[in-house]
């Protein structure tokens, strides 16, 4: 009796030590969460923004964090706005890029503010390959809303205004918060020497021609994304029309008719940006 006892006993503290340390495990993946995030679940700053005329104007920025990442790693940003008064006026507006679950985390990068005729411009860049491709794989990869009867709405390049040519905000603002939160106001020349060391070419001016883009074609499906070769290894437009269905592919989306089409020509099924 008395070695059952003991065996029980033992049993016992090595599923006390178990539990302690996966405890301890947890604690140490949310300090080191914590340790990312002092500031709380959200960061915001201002900035000064240079606008294309040489004027300058004051916004304010935050982001939150959250979605999808390593058990290890901290979280990304999962929203993120900028709101600013339209000068001359007391109107403010904000512009805000939300959660998408797609993509497991905001959807752009926020890279210039412009206003011309009273009118707001932002210029953005999908963050990350799976939200290139959710906004449609644009070249020169700019995604742009133009401000109207209240509203954003998504334009083309080529209704962005020419006179519209500098990246004026911070773009990599996770990592930086402690450095934005030290400046009170960031200053038009802090922006520009915080992008200094970004080497993309779309960070350094907006670009108006296409460049080359390394991100993978790939189709949003009900359960996630597939790549390009799962529809252009397809045997025939019909069974690559099938896949799409089977796969909950949205007509619009599906790259069937436009692969095959290509296959016709002689022009291969590669991605016309060049991934």
């Amino acid at each position: 009796m008395r070695e059952k006892e003991i065996e029980r006993w033992n049993n016992k503290i090595s599923i006390s030590i178990i539990i302690t340390i996966v405890f301890i495990f947890i604690g140490v993946t949310n300090m080191n969460a914590a340790g990312f995030l002092e500031f709380g679940d959200s960061t915001s700053w201002k900035e000064e923004v240079l606008l294309h005329n040489g004027s300058k104007i004051i916004v304010e920025r935050s982001q939150s964090y959250g979605g999808n990442h390593e058990i290890n790693q901290t979280p990304p940003v999962k929203e993120h706005s900028i709101k600013f008064a339209l000068p001359g006026t007391n109107k403010v507006i904000k512009w805000q890029d939300e959660f998408s679950h797609e993509i497991g985390r905001s959807n752009f990068i926020l890279l210039a503010l412009h206003i011309i005729d009273d009118t707001p411009y932002i210029i953005t860049t999908p963050r990350l390959c799976l939200s290139y491709n959710k906004w449609g794989r644009p070249n020169p990869p700019y995604v742009i809303f133009k401000y109207e009867n209240k509203e954003w709405k998504r334009i083309e390049l080529s209704e962005l205004p020419v006179e519209f040519k500098n990246i004026n905000v911070v773009i990599e603002t996770k990592g930086e918060e402690k450095e934005l939160l030290r400046q009170g106001l960031v200053s038009a020349e802090k922006v520009k020497e915080l992008n200094s060391s970004l080497k993309q070419p779309e960070f350094k001016t907006i670009l108006r021609t296409p460049i080359k883009i390394w991100c993978e074609e790939m189709i949003r499906v009900k359960d996630g994304w597939y790549g390009i070769d799962w529809f252009s290894n397809q045997p025939s437009s019909e069974e690559c029309l099938n896949f799409c269905k089977q796969k909950n592919v949205d007509a619009q989306n599906c790259p069937c008719d436009r692969l095959f089409k290509s296959k016709t020509k002689g022009k291969g099924v590669k991605s016309p940006l060049g991934s």
